[in-house]
């Protein structure tokens, strides 16, 4: 399976969008530090996830979500209240 994941900094309260196909793994490099276009955004909470069986699909919707506001708006609407 491949993660799309959205994740919110407890430091700026940020989102950062991604895509995977470990989401635990995934989410332990982000908040030890790894990942170079977050290290100083952590620590992170996963505030949502979908599941894609095909790496080519998750890609495509982790694109649409950070290129296409629209897409993004959508989500963060039908998820207002994990975003608090």
């Amino acid at each position: 399976m491949f993660y799309v994941y959205i994740l919110k900094s407890k430091k700026d309260t940020n989102l950062y969008i991604g895509y995977t196909n470990n989401l635990k793994r995934r989410m332990e490099e982000h908040n030890s530090g790894e990942n170079k276009s977050t290290k100083f955004r952590r620590p992170f909470e996963l505030i949502y996830y979908e599941a894609y069986k095909s790496e080519d699909d998750a890609k495509h919707r982790e694109d649409m979500l950070k290129l296409f506001g629209r897409a993004l708006g959508g989500l963060k609407r039908r998820i207002k209240l994990s975003l608090n």
